[in-house]
Protein backbone atom coordinates (compact mmCIF):
# COMPACT_ATOMS: atom_id res chain seq x y z
CA UNK A 1 0.00 0.00 0.00
CA UNK A 2 1.51 3.31 -1.09
CA UNK A 3 1.45 6.02 1.56
CA UNK A 4 1.57 9.74 0.80
CA UNK A 5 1.32 13.15 2.50
CA UNK A 6 -1.17 16.00 2.20
CA UNK A 7 0.17 19.22 3.73
CA UNK A 8 -2.12 22.17 4.47
CA UNK A 9 0.86 24.22 5.75
CA UNK A 10 -0.68 24.78 9.21
CA UNK A 11 0.17 27.95 11.13
CA UNK A 12 0.49 26.86 14.75
CA UNK A 13 -0.17 29.46 17.43
CA UNK A 14 3.01 31.39 18.26
CA UNK A 15 4.48 30.85 14.78
CA UNK A 16 4.38 32.93 11.61
CA UNK A 17 3.04 32.03 8.18
CA UNK A 18 6.63 32.15 6.89
CA UNK A 19 7.65 29.56 9.48
CA UNK A 20 4.73 27.36 8.44
CA UNK A 21 5.85 27.46 4.80
CA UNK A 22 9.41 26.55 5.73
CA UNK A 23 8.12 23.68 7.88
CA UNK A 24 6.31 22.39 4.77
CA UNK A 25 9.64 22.28 2.92
CA UNK A 26 11.31 20.55 5.87
CA UNK A 27 8.57 17.96 6.12
CA UNK A 28 8.64 17.28 2.37
CA UNK A 29 12.37 16.56 2.50
CA UNK A 30 11.84 14.26 5.48
CA UNK A 31 8.91 12.50 3.78
CA UNK A 32 11.08 11.68 0.78
CA UNK A 33 13.72 10.10 3.01
CA UNK A 34 11.04 8.19 4.93
CA UNK A 35 9.71 6.56 1.75
CA UNK A 36 6.43 8.40 1.17
CA UNK A 37 5.27 8.27 -2.43
CA UNK A 38 3.53 11.62 -3.07
CA UNK A 39 3.43 14.99 -1.35
CA UNK A 40 0.51 17.30 -2.12
CA UNK A 41 -0.05 20.92 -1.18
CA UNK A 42 -3.51 22.31 -0.44
CA UNK A 43 -4.94 25.69 -1.49
CA UNK A 44 -6.75 27.86 1.05
CA UNK A 45 -7.53 31.58 1.21
CA UNK A 46 -7.77 34.05 4.11
CA UNK A 47 -7.64 31.29 6.74
CA UNK A 48 -5.50 32.19 9.77
CA UNK A 49 -4.58 28.55 10.41
CA UNK A 50 -3.39 27.66 6.89
CA UNK A 51 -0.51 29.42 5.12
CA UNK A 52 -0.65 28.37 1.46
CA UNK A 53 -2.98 30.18 -0.99
CA UNK A 54 -0.89 29.31 -4.07
CA UNK A 55 0.42 25.73 -4.06
CA UNK A 56 1.61 26.01 -7.66
CA UNK A 57 4.30 28.45 -6.46
CA UNK A 58 5.35 26.58 -3.32
CA UNK A 59 5.47 23.44 -5.46
CA UNK A 60 8.45 24.78 -7.44
CA UNK A 61 10.54 25.12 -4.29
CA UNK A 62 9.41 21.78 -2.88
CA UNK A 63 10.26 19.95 -6.10
CA UNK A 64 13.71 21.59 -6.15
CA UNK A 65 14.39 20.39 -2.60
CA UNK A 66 13.47 16.77 -3.40
CA UNK A 67 14.31 14.33 -6.19
CA UNK A 68 12.35 11.07 -6.01
CA UNK A 69 9.08 12.22 -4.42
CA UNK A 70 6.05 12.75 -6.65
CA UNK A 71 4.82 16.25 -5.86
CA UNK A 72 1.62 18.08 -6.65
CA UNK A 73 -1.46 19.96 -5.60
CA UNK A 74 -4.30 18.76 -3.49
CA UNK A 75 -5.59 20.83 -5.06
CA UNK A 76 -5.84 23.76 -7.41
CA UNK A 77 -9.33 25.30 -6.95
CA UNK A 78 -10.17 25.45 -10.64
CA UNK A 79 -13.35 27.61 -10.57
CA UNK A 80 -11.13 30.60 -9.68
CA UNK A 81 -8.86 30.22 -12.69
CA UNK A 82 -8.49 29.94 -16.45
CA UNK A 83 -7.93 26.30 -17.49
CA UNK A 84 -5.49 27.58 -20.11
CA UNK A 85 -3.35 29.36 -17.51
CA UNK A 86 -3.35 26.36 -15.17
CA UNK A 87 -2.26 24.19 -18.11
CA UNK A 88 0.62 26.59 -18.80
CA UNK A 89 1.70 26.52 -15.16
CA UNK A 90 1.78 22.74 -15.03
CA UNK A 91 3.44 22.41 -18.43
CA UNK A 92 6.20 24.60 -16.97
CA UNK A 93 6.39 22.47 -13.83
CA UNK A 94 6.52 19.35 -15.97
CA UNK A 95 9.36 20.87 -18.02
CA UNK A 96 11.30 21.61 -14.83
CA UNK A 97 10.58 18.29 -13.07
CA UNK A 98 9.49 15.75 -15.68
CA UNK A 99 7.60 12.70 -14.52
CA UNK A 100 7.02 13.92 -10.96
CA UNK A 101 4.01 16.23 -11.19
CA UNK A 102 0.46 15.59 -9.96
CA UNK A 103 -2.26 18.12 -10.75
CA UNK A 104 -5.03 17.64 -8.21
CA UNK A 105 -8.12 19.73 -8.94
CA UNK A 106 -10.86 20.81 -6.54
CA UNK A 107 -14.05 22.84 -6.92
CA UNK A 108 -14.56 24.16 -3.36
CA UNK A 109 -13.95 27.88 -2.61
CA UNK A 110 -11.21 27.17 -0.05
CA UNK A 111 -12.40 29.99 2.21
CA UNK A 112 -15.48 32.01 3.10
CA UNK A 113 -17.89 33.66 0.66
CA UNK A 114 -16.50 37.20 1.09
CA UNK A 115 -12.98 35.94 0.32
CA UNK A 116 -14.27 34.09 -2.74
CA UNK A 117 -15.91 37.30 -3.97
CA UNK A 118 -12.65 39.19 -3.43
CA UNK A 119 -10.69 36.64 -5.47
CA UNK A 120 -13.32 36.79 -8.21
CA UNK A 121 -13.38 40.63 -8.17
CA UNK A 122 -16.98 40.64 -7.03
CA UNK A 123 -18.06 37.54 -8.94
CA UNK A 124 -18.63 34.42 -6.88
CA UNK A 125 -16.70 31.60 -8.60
CA UNK A 126 -19.44 28.98 -8.59
CA UNK A 127 -18.73 25.48 -9.82
CA UNK A 128 -21.49 25.28 -12.44
CA UNK A 129 -18.87 25.20 -15.24
CA UNK A 130 -16.42 22.94 -13.41
CA UNK A 131 -16.91 19.89 -15.65
CA UNK A 132 -16.28 21.97 -18.76
CA UNK A 133 -13.22 23.58 -17.16
CA UNK A 134 -11.74 20.17 -16.35
CA UNK A 135 -12.27 18.96 -19.91
CA UNK A 136 -10.59 22.06 -21.32
CA UNK A 137 -7.68 21.78 -18.90
CA UNK A 138 -6.99 18.14 -19.83
CA UNK A 139 -7.33 18.94 -23.54
CA UNK A 140 -4.82 21.79 -23.23
CA UNK A 141 -2.35 19.58 -21.33
CA UNK A 142 -2.65 16.84 -23.94
CA UNK A 143 -2.83 19.13 -27.02
CA UNK A 144 -6.13 17.41 -27.78
CA UNK A 145 -8.59 20.17 -28.67
CA UNK A 146 -10.73 19.17 -31.67
CA UNK A 147 -9.44 20.56 -34.97
CA UNK A 148 -12.65 22.53 -35.45
CA UNK A 149 -12.41 24.23 -32.05
CA UNK A 150 -11.73 28.01 -32.28
CA UNK A 151 -8.73 27.68 -29.92
CA UNK A 152 -7.24 24.61 -31.63
CA UNK A 153 -4.40 26.62 -33.12
CA UNK A 154 -3.22 27.96 -29.78
CA UNK A 155 -0.14 26.26 -28.32
CA UNK A 156 0.16 25.79 -24.57
CA UNK A 157 3.80 26.45 -23.77
CA UNK A 158 6.27 25.10 -22.99
CA UNK A 159 5.82 22.10 -25.26
CA UNK A 160 7.14 19.02 -23.41
CA UNK A 161 6.84 15.29 -24.13
CA UNK A 162 5.28 14.42 -20.74
CA UNK A 163 2.27 15.70 -18.81
CA UNK A 164 1.28 15.78 -15.14
CA UNK A 165 -1.15 13.20 -13.83
CA UNK A 166 -4.57 14.74 -13.29
CA UNK A 167 -6.66 13.91 -10.21
CA UNK A 168 -10.14 15.09 -9.32
CA UNK A 169 -10.57 15.68 -5.59
CA UNK A 170 -13.82 15.54 -3.68
CA UNK A 171 -15.70 14.80 -0.48
CA UNK A 172 -19.05 14.01 -2.14
CA UNK A 173 -20.30 12.01 -5.11
CA UNK A 174 -19.96 14.83 -7.69
CA UNK A 175 -16.22 14.67 -8.38
CA UNK A 176 -16.18 10.87 -8.21
CA UNK A 177 -18.88 10.66 -10.88
CA UNK A 178 -17.10 13.24 -13.04
CA UNK A 179 -13.74 11.47 -12.70
CA UNK A 180 -15.39 8.22 -13.78
CA UNK A 181 -17.04 9.89 -16.76
CA UNK A 182 -13.85 11.62 -17.95
CA UNK A 183 -11.49 8.72 -17.21
CA UNK A 184 -9.38 10.49 -14.56
CA UNK A 185 -7.88 9.56 -11.21
CA UNK A 186 -9.95 10.31 -8.11
CA UNK A 187 -9.06 11.22 -4.50
CA UNK A 188 -11.68 11.17 -1.76
CA UNK A 189 -11.25 13.51 1.24
CA UNK A 190 -12.27 11.40 4.23
CA UNK A 191 -10.69 14.07 6.46
CA UNK A 192 -13.46 16.43 5.32
CA UNK A 193 -16.37 13.99 5.25
CA UNK A 194 -16.53 10.65 7.06
CA UNK A 195 -19.95 9.78 5.62
CA UNK A 196 -20.75 7.95 2.40
CA UNK A 197 -17.26 7.84 0.96
CA UNK A 198 -17.24 4.08 0.53
CA UNK A 199 -20.16 4.24 -1.91
CA UNK A 200 -18.60 7.19 -3.75
CA UNK A 201 -15.34 5.29 -4.33
CA UNK A 202 -17.09 2.07 -5.28
CA UNK A 203 -19.33 3.89 -7.76
CA UNK A 204 -16.32 5.66 -9.24
CA UNK A 205 -14.71 2.32 -10.03
CA UNK A 206 -17.94 0.69 -11.18
CA UNK A 207 -18.83 3.49 -13.59
CA UNK A 208 -15.30 4.25 -14.80
CA UNK A 209 -14.90 4.93 -18.53
CA UNK A 210 -11.36 4.26 -19.81
CA UNK A 211 -9.55 7.22 -21.36
CA UNK A 212 -6.37 7.83 -23.29
CA UNK A 213 -4.79 9.07 -20.06
CA UNK A 214 -5.98 6.32 -17.73
CA UNK A 215 -7.09 2.91 -19.07
CA UNK A 216 -8.40 1.95 -15.64
CA UNK A 217 -9.60 3.65 -12.44
CA UNK A 218 -7.21 4.71 -9.70
CA UNK A 219 -8.55 5.79 -6.32
CA UNK A 220 -6.76 7.49 -3.43
CA UNK A 221 -8.15 7.94 0.08
CA UNK A 222 -6.96 10.93 2.11
CA UNK A 223 -7.32 10.53 5.89
CA UNK A 224 -6.53 12.72 8.90
CA UNK A 225 -4.29 10.74 11.24
CA UNK A 226 -2.07 11.20 14.29
CA UNK A 227 0.42 8.46 15.15
CA UNK A 228 1.73 8.70 18.70
CA UNK A 229 4.17 6.56 20.61
CA UNK A 230 1.14 4.90 22.20
CA UNK A 231 -2.62 5.23 21.97
CA UNK A 232 -2.55 7.48 25.05
CA UNK A 233 0.17 9.69 23.53
CA UNK A 234 -1.88 10.10 20.33
CA UNK A 235 -4.90 11.10 22.40
CA UNK A 236 -2.81 13.85 24.00
CA UNK A 237 -1.51 15.03 20.61
CA UNK A 238 -5.03 15.20 19.18
CA UNK A 239 -6.09 18.05 21.51
CA UNK A 240 -4.88 20.73 19.07
CA UNK A 241 -6.77 19.43 16.03
CA UNK A 242 -9.83 18.86 18.22
CA UNK A 243 -9.87 22.53 19.20
CA UNK A 244 -8.97 23.64 15.67
CA UNK A 245 -12.03 21.86 14.29
CA UNK A 246 -14.19 23.18 17.11
CA UNK A 247 -13.04 26.71 16.23
CA UNK A 248 -14.01 26.06 12.60
CA UNK A 249 -17.46 24.91 13.68
CA UNK A 250 -17.88 28.14 15.68
CA UNK A 251 -16.57 30.38 12.88
CA UNK A 252 -13.41 31.31 14.79
CA UNK A 253 -10.64 32.22 12.33
CA UNK A 254 -7.49 31.62 14.38
CA UNK A 255 -4.17 29.75 14.10
CA UNK A 256 -3.98 26.10 15.06
CA UNK A 257 -3.97 26.02 18.88
CA UNK A 258 -0.81 24.87 20.59
CA UNK A 259 -0.96 21.87 22.90
CA UNK A 260 -1.09 23.91 26.15
CA UNK A 261 -3.80 26.19 24.77
CA UNK A 262 -5.86 23.19 23.71
CA UNK A 263 -5.53 21.46 27.07
CA UNK A 264 -6.46 24.63 28.99
CA UNK A 265 -9.56 25.44 26.91
CA UNK A 266 -12.80 25.48 28.98
CA UNK A 267 -14.76 22.86 27.01
CA UNK A 268 -18.50 22.61 27.57
CA UNK A 269 -20.46 19.37 27.33
CA UNK A 270 -21.70 20.53 23.92
CA UNK A 271 -18.10 21.11 22.83
CA UNK A 272 -17.15 17.59 23.88
CA UNK A 273 -20.06 16.12 21.94
CA UNK A 274 -18.96 18.09 18.87
CA UNK A 275 -15.37 16.90 19.28
CA UNK A 276 -16.58 13.29 19.49
CA UNK A 277 -18.55 13.82 16.28
CA UNK A 278 -15.51 15.29 14.51
CA UNK A 279 -13.32 12.42 15.71
CA UNK A 280 -15.12 10.16 13.20
CA UNK A 281 -12.83 11.65 10.54
CA UNK A 282 -9.63 11.26 12.55
CA UNK A 283 -7.51 8.13 12.93
CA UNK A 284 -5.33 8.20 16.02
CA UNK A 285 -3.35 5.84 18.18
CA UNK A 286 -0.01 4.15 18.45
CA UNK A 287 1.70 2.80 15.30
CA UNK A 288 -0.04 -0.58 15.29
CA UNK A 289 -3.44 0.96 15.97
CA UNK A 290 -3.12 3.56 13.21
CA UNK A 291 -1.77 1.09 10.67
CA UNK A 292 -4.61 -1.35 11.31
CA UNK A 293 -7.29 1.36 11.09
CA UNK A 294 -5.84 2.88 7.89
CA UNK A 295 -5.70 -0.52 6.20
CA UNK A 296 -9.26 -1.18 7.35
CA UNK A 297 -10.39 2.08 5.74
CA UNK A 298 -8.44 1.33 2.55
CA UNK A 299 -10.21 -2.01 2.24
CA UNK A 300 -13.65 -0.55 2.96
CA UNK A 301 -13.13 2.20 0.36
CA UNK A 302 -11.37 -0.09 -2.15
CA UNK A 303 -8.56 2.49 -2.23
CA UNK A 304 -5.43 1.93 -4.29
CA UNK A 305 -3.42 4.42 -2.24
CA UNK A 306 -3.56 6.15 1.15
CA UNK A 307 -2.68 9.77 1.85
CA UNK A 308 -2.39 11.22 5.35
CA UNK A 309 -2.80 14.77 6.64
CA UNK A 310 -1.47 15.35 10.15
CA UNK A 311 -1.80 18.47 12.29
CA UNK A 312 -0.63 18.59 15.91
CA UNK A 313 0.19 21.39 18.33
CA UNK A 314 3.82 21.74 17.19
CA UNK A 315 5.89 20.92 14.13
CA UNK A 316 8.17 18.39 15.83
CA UNK A 317 5.35 16.10 16.94
CA UNK A 318 3.85 16.35 13.45
CA UNK A 319 7.12 15.14 11.96
CA UNK A 320 7.40 12.38 14.58
CA UNK A 321 3.90 11.18 13.68
CA UNK A 322 4.90 10.75 10.04
CA UNK A 323 8.13 9.00 11.10
CA UNK A 324 6.20 6.48 13.22
CA UNK A 325 3.68 5.92 10.43
CA UNK A 326 6.45 5.24 7.90
CA UNK A 327 7.93 2.72 10.31
CA UNK A 328 4.57 1.06 10.94
CA UNK A 329 4.09 0.55 7.18
CA UNK A 330 7.77 -0.35 6.65
CA UNK A 331 7.98 2.11 3.75
CA UNK A 332 10.87 1.46 1.34
CA UNK A 333 13.53 4.16 1.64
CA UNK A 334 14.80 5.79 -1.58
CA UNK A 335 18.14 4.64 -2.94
Amino acid sequence: MRLSVLDQSPIISGHTASQAIHETIRLAKAAEQLGYHRYWLAEHHSIAALADPCPEILLTRMAAETSTLRVGTGGILLPYYSPFKVAEQFRMLEALYPGRMDLGIGRAPGGDRVTALAIGEGRYPGAEHFAEQVQYLVAYLDSALPAEHPFAGVTVMPEVPTAPRVWLLGSSDYSGALAAQLGLRFAFAHFISADGGEIVMQEYKRRYQPSRREPGPHALLCVSAICGETDADAERLAASIDLRRLNMDHGVNAPVPGAEEARAYPYTDADRRRIAHNRRRLVLGGPDTVRARLLELAEAFDADELMVVTITGDYETRLKSYERLAGAFNLPRPV
